[in-house]
């Protein structure tokens, strides 16, 4: 019986053979949402309308956020027609300064697509340097409208001061959060403390002498 073996791909064949196939799968991941072969390229749908005033801009947020609230979501701007539009810029009319909780997802909560909000997440909407430049850069570059914090309800990082203050040890970075956390935490307990009777309050009667 005669055993015919067939020629194995040479090693240096085969990795050219893999890698063809990596870029032929990679151009097809960047490629997805295009037109398929052979078929006419559509034409780049009309920049999608974005309110340009404040007002304007809170409403479309307090809307999408009522449609979440009540299980209406729009999902809006996120059909294949209207993907290729954000293509040549952005105009998001809301920068949302937000928490890493992953219940709070911007997006879904204001019931916003593609192109509609500019997002920033980090716990418990702490600032820093770099998240500050990106607020700038969100109302000096786009010309964001509008600005908004968006806090949570049972905020990790907000219990993680309360944990340090016990002594409890903070891992890695999160002793960094809870410092930057620390003085609003401290400034909202000294205005829900009562005022003593007859404690000066930094206030006057009005006709009175300075």
């Amino acid at each position: 019986m005669k055993i015919t073996r067939t020629a194995r791909t040479a090693p240096t064949a085969r990795r050219t053979l893999l890698r063809a196939s990596a870029a032929t799968a990679a151009a097809g991941v960047l490629a997805a949402g295009s037109s398929p072969v052979g078929a006419t390229p559509r034409t780049p749908a009309a920049p999608l309308a974005r309110p340009t005033a404040p007002a304007a801009a809170l409403k479309e947020l307090a809307a999408g956020n009522r449609r979440w609230r009540t299980l209406r979501q729009r999902h809006p701007h996120e059909a294949v027609a209207v993907r290729n539009s954000p293509v040549s810029g952005q105009a998001p009319f809301a920068l949302i300064l937000g928490c890493i909780d992953s219940r709070v997802p911007p997006e879904l909560v204001f019931d916003q697509g593609l192109g509609g909000l500019m997002t920033l997440r980090s716990a418990g909407e702490v600032l820093d340097e770099a998240v500050l430049g990106s607020i700038a850069y969100g109302v000096l570059e786009p010309g964001i409208p509008l600005v908004v914090v968006l806090g949570h309800q049972s905020c990790g990082a907000v219990a993680a001061v309360h944990a340090e203050e016990t002594g409890e040890h903070l891992p890695a970075h999160i002793q960094y959060v809870a410092d930057q956390i620390r003085p609003a935490i401290d400034r909202d307990r000294d205005r829900s403390r009562p005022t003593p009777p007859g404690a000066a309050t930094g206030t006057r009667p009005l006709g009175s002498a300075p």
